[in-house]
């Protein structure tokens, strides 16, 4: 058995139409680590989320949280991380954002939002992970991995096109949903820590296989050396990372059913 490491986003891709894990993609993941790959979850949730999820699922999985910020290993240590600078982070607190406009920060350990939004509790309901509303006014910016404003794409783009401005050059800016938009630092993306994940276990890109569904998702699919994009992916993704093969969707367990057939399970 030559060993791969098996990359895989959550939200739309690997969990289910409520949020959770199907009893085919339990049993994939088990069977594939007993057999001897590696396994990992990159997603552009908290840590602290993920590694729910990972316990439930059941594997000694590597964790790339905040889209490329953390990398945590099986046994929680925390591998690598990169943080958005802290005079970003403020400026972008400062600016003026429609009250319609959810803000939130992913600091280490906790996850911090400016205001109550109980319809964003069901993402995170299998896993029990919540926010902390704090005034943002008082947040001083440090072990920020991502900051994310949730709310219209229309309100969103005008927000996005303001932090280009001034800091285009420092940031890495993505979507994880429409309604989202995500601000890391430059270097932070779920690409990066792949093959930087891939070199510590010394398995080649080539022997990576990578799932996605969503605009955050391009470069980890652009890397990796089989990519799969689910079959109610964002088209945009799918003109970007032109070589990933369209699969079932994550209403189908498609990430479990692709891989029983890849590793003829």
């Amino acid at each position: 058995m030559t060993p791969h490491l098996i990359v895989t986003d959550l939200d739309r891709t690997l969990l289910n139409a409520d949020h959770g894990l199907d009893d085919i993609t339990i049993e994939t993941f088990q069977t594939l680590e007993r057999q001897g790959h590696s396994l990992a979850i990159a997603s552009g949730r908290h840590y602290q989320d993920i590694r729910e999820v990972r316990r439930q699922l059941g594997v000694n999985a590597h964790i790339i949280s905040a889209n490329g910020a953390h990398l945590h290993g099986p046994d929680d240590q925390l591998i690598h991380e990169i943080l958005v600078p802290r005079d970003i982070v403020r400026a972008v607190l400062d600016m003026d954002v429609p009250k319609e406009v959810r803000i939130n920060l992913y600091t280490s350990d906790r996850w911090l939002i400016d205001a109550p939004e109980p319809k964003l509790l069901a993402f995170h309901e299998s896993t029990g992970f919540t926010y902390d509303v704090v005034d943002m006014a008082g947040v001083d910016g440090q072990q920020v991995g991502k900051v994310l404003f949730i709310g219209d794409p229309v309100l969103l783009k005008a927000i996005e096109t303001r932090i280009r401005a001034h800091f285009e050059a420092r940031t890495h800016i993505t979507y994880s949903l429409e309604n989202s938009l995500e601000v890391m630092e430059r270097e932070a993306s779920k690409g990066k820590m792949l093959n930087r994940l891939a070199a510590q276990l010394d398995i080649p890109v080539s022997r990576t296989v990578a799932f996605g569904d969503n605009l955050n998702d391009t470069d980890m699919l652009q890397n990796a050396g089989r990519a799969f994009a689910m079959g109610n992916a964002h088209p945009e993704l799918l003109t970007r990372a032109p070589d990933a093969e369209l699969i079932k969707a994550h209403t189908e367990a498609g990430v479990a059913v692709k891989l029983r057939e890849l590793f003829a399970l």
